[in-house]
């Protein structure tokens, strides 16, 4: 169990002041200028070295994300956009950063601009964000009083932050989407290359990372990059924030060591499966972009970004929805395709037009209304949308309906034999409606 003292997000509860004053006493804002003294090279290296990978999602290398920025500022200024756009179902962890800890973002902004060659950041937060975004202004507003962001602040680097409220749309949270919004315009994806790191908002270079990314780097420059690479297993280290939902007993948010097995997550921390570890029956492990994995597989599995994609999953946001064996499985997965429906942006006919096609065939499966080969159809489907996109909402949309076939293509089967021996066409229009 990661012990309080290696704790990045000491609160994440919000059981403390989450102020300046109150950060502060926390190690916020300790030896911020000694870092931006030791130049970008410095700082980009530390993260480099400390093995971190983005925590939105991707997994990709922090460090190296910086690095690719230009080495020298030319006429257009460089840019670093926070994605604090929340608004994968079952992750709610960058909302605690925002609401509770918001000074380790604040602090995290200049360290990471500084280490771009960047003096504005721009942070988005999500347009259902109120006291979040509240807060995190708040926090804006107590460090450019203090100096410690702004024009001649005390750390010797000009950095400004701008707070932008979304409107909220899921397509936003997809990194050339927000720079379109952010420039004024429909978010709609942007083709790439070019890439934000040559051409990104307002035309000029640009670093998009997730807030639990920009958060944990002043704790890595202050301990020390091989403090946090000593968390985990080779290329999946540090710690990570979980968010537990579904059929546990004490569903959670809580930062661990990254690859601690799904069991011991569980029940250290979420109280065991809702009626005992026999009751698991599948388990969404990275938010509901992912495919789910069978109970049997992921028990005792390691919770990081390698383990879990080889079980042909991923650890995504690390946002993990139990099922236990009263979960409907073919409605579960019904209801997330008609949240891609309902938040494709339409840019893309895959998308457009094949979020709501497996969205309606799904919801047909689900009172068993459809004929067994409609199952390799939907399948066939799925993979035409995977790939075929400009963003990855369509694989987004794919994955979970791959991964219910992938699994329990039993129970689809079996609901269909059991509605042709005694169809309810009638009952089953009416439930769907009703519900």
């Amino acid at each position: 169990m990661l012990a309080d003292k290696d704790r990045i997000f000491t609160n994440l509860y919000g059981l403390h002041d989450w102020g300046l004053d109150g950060a502060k006493r926390r190690g916020c804002w300790l030896d911020t200028k000694s870092f931006i003294d030791k130049g970008r090279d410095w700082m980009v290296n530390e993260m480099k070295a400390s093995g971190l990978r983005g925590r939105g999602g991707a997994g990709f290398p922090t460090g190296l994300k910086w690095s690719f920025m230009p080495k020298v500022v030319g006429e257009r200024p460089h840019y670093l956009v926070v994605n604090a756009d929340e608004s994968e179902p079952g992750t709610c962890k960058d909302r605690e950063i925002l609401r509770h800890d918001p000074h380790l973002l604040v602090e995290g902004c200049l360290l990471a601009s500084a280490a771009m060659g960047a003096h504005t950041a721009y942070v988005y937060v999500r347009g259902e964000f109120i006291r979040e975004r509240e807060h995190f202004q708040a926090a804006v507003d107590q460090a450019y009083e203090a100096r410690l962001i702004g024009k001649n602040n005390i750390h010797g680097w000009d950095f400004d932050i701008v707070v932008h409220h979304g409107a909220g749309a899921y397509i936003c949270g997809e990194e050339t989407a927000m720079l379109e919004s952010l420039e004024g315009k429909k978010g709609l994806p942007r083709m790439k290359p070019p890439f934000p790191a040559n051409v990104g908002l307002y035309g000029a270079p640009t670093t998009v990372n997730n807030v639990e990314s920009i958060a944990v780097a002043g704790a890595i420059m202050r301990r020390g990059a091989a403090w946090f690479a000593g968390f985990g297993r080779p290329n999946n280290v540090g710690t990570k924030l979980f968010c537990i939902s579904g059929h546990v007993n004490k569903p959670c948010n809580v930062e661990e060591e990254m690859g601690i097995t799904f069991r011991e997550l569980i029940d250290r921390h979420a109280g065991g499966v809702r009626g005992g570890w026999d009751n698991l029956l599948a388990v969404i492990p990275g938010g509901s972009s992912v495919r789910m994995v069978p109970a049997a597989q992921i028990i005792d599995a390691p919770m990081d970004f390698d383990s879990l994609a080889k079980l042909r999953s991923g650890l995504g946001t690390a946002a993990v929805i139990v099922m236990d064996k009263s979960t409907d499985l073919i409605r579960a997965i019904a209801r997330l395709a008609k949240f891609y429906m309902h938040e494709s942006c339409g840019q893309c006919t895959p998308c457009r037009e094949g979020t709501g096609w497996m969205w309606r065939v799904l919801t047909r499966m689900a009172e068993g209304r459809a004929e067994t080969y409609e199952i390799d159809m939907l399948l066939d489907v799925t993979k035409q949308i995977e790939g075929h996109t400009i963003c990855a909402l369509g694989d987004a949309a794919a994955w979970p309906i791959q991964g219910l076939i992938a699994h329990f293509r039993d129970v689809i089967e079996a609901r269909i034999d059991r509605y042709a021996a005694n169809p309810d066409h009638d009952g089953a229009v009416a439930r769907i409606a009703a519900e």
